[in-house]
């Protein structure tokens, strides 16, 4: 017979040792697993496909990603054809009927989300579209709201039991998020009607929402790297189409955004692509507060520098 102190200490041990895991879920980048994090906590063991100081249209099938996937439960990506070069194969060779196109267990946030610049023509002469928009969701704030609803649906399908936690994480979050969204609007309003010159397509979704219209890219079309030609064409068009400052995410070269800097005399930006992209970028919340501050200091700089 059990007595009460052997009950006690048995639910005191209970207590010290918290319930493993009971999800496995694979991610492709950084930003969608700080969100299951934020959902799913301890009941979810996360494993992330890039880091963030990789572009995540080039990764490779690498054996690593294969094991992971076939033990996933839940596979979460972008979605929108971002991860068409690698993807495909991974799921594959994964053997994992659990996760593949169609499946309960496959979640692409695209699918999910508002999408921005669909084209209306599709040409391989005009460089590397996507032909259903730009699938860099993440940095559209109100995205990662629809993005975590979603998430929290395909939780409670792959792990039922889970469920109380799954909503409880998501009502703390979506408060937590949406305070964070009207801090930033109120921070970042300084920017609105500044202009940009981009280096790719990455920061779309955070200059559309902010109100920063795009003058310029580095790249002559996109996905091909910037020319010298190109630059100069760039350069020249400061006087008719002034942009306040030129923006590159962190794992895309800096040559191109310097040397336009130097000779154009405005700022160049450095911002994480994604969640660990920057030092602060820890999680998505840092993700967003380290990227507004880096623009509100290169417009202050820019300003200092036109007096």
């Amino acid at each position: 017979m059990w007595n009460r102190s052997a009950v006690t200490l048995l639910l005191l041990v209970a207590a010290a040792f918290p319930a493993r895991a009971t999800v496995n879920v694979f991610t492709c980048e950084p930003e969608w697993g700080s969100l299951v994090n934020e959902i799913a906590g301890a009941r979810a063991r996360v494993f992330v496909a890039s880091t963030g100081l990789q572009d995540p249209h080039r990764l490779q099938a690498r054996p690593s990603l294969i094991a992971a996937a076939r033990n996933a439960d839940l596979l979460a990506c972008s979605g929108a054809e971002l991860e068409v070069g690698w993807l495909p194969p991974v799921l594959a060779q994964s053997g994992n009927e659990r996760i593949q196109l169609g499946k309960p267990g496959h979640l692409e946030f695209a699918n999910h989300a508002d999408i921005i610049e669909r084209p209306t023509v599709i040409d391989r002469s005009l460089g590397d579209l996507h032909p259903v928009g730009n699938p860099h969701i993440a940095y559209d704030p109100h995205n990662i709201l629809l993005a975590a609803d979603e998430l929290e649906k395909r939780l409670e399908v792959v792990d039922a039991g889970g469920t109380a936690d799954y909503k409880a994480h998501l009502d703390a979050f979506r408060q937590r998020w949406q305070a964070a969204i009207a801090k930033w609007e109120k921070e970042a309003a300084p920017l609105k009607g500044v202009a940009v010159i981009e280096h790719h397509k990455e920061v779309s979704y955070l200059f559309h929402w902010l109100g920063m219209p795009v003058v310029g890219s580095l790249e002559p079309k996109p996905g091909v790297e910037p020319t010298s030609g190109h630059l100069r064409e760039l350069l020249d068009q400061q006087s008719a189409r002034p942009a306040k400052m030129i923006v590159r995410v962190s794992y895309r070269s800096a040559d191109a955004s310097e040397w336009l800097a130097s000779h154009a005399h405005i700022p160049a930006v450095e911002v994480a692509g994604t969640v660990g992209g920057t030092p602060a970028a820890k999680d998505l919340f840092g993700l967003y507060d380290d990227t507004i501050r880096r623009l509100l200091d290169a417009l202050k700089s820019d300003k200092a520098a036109a007096r």
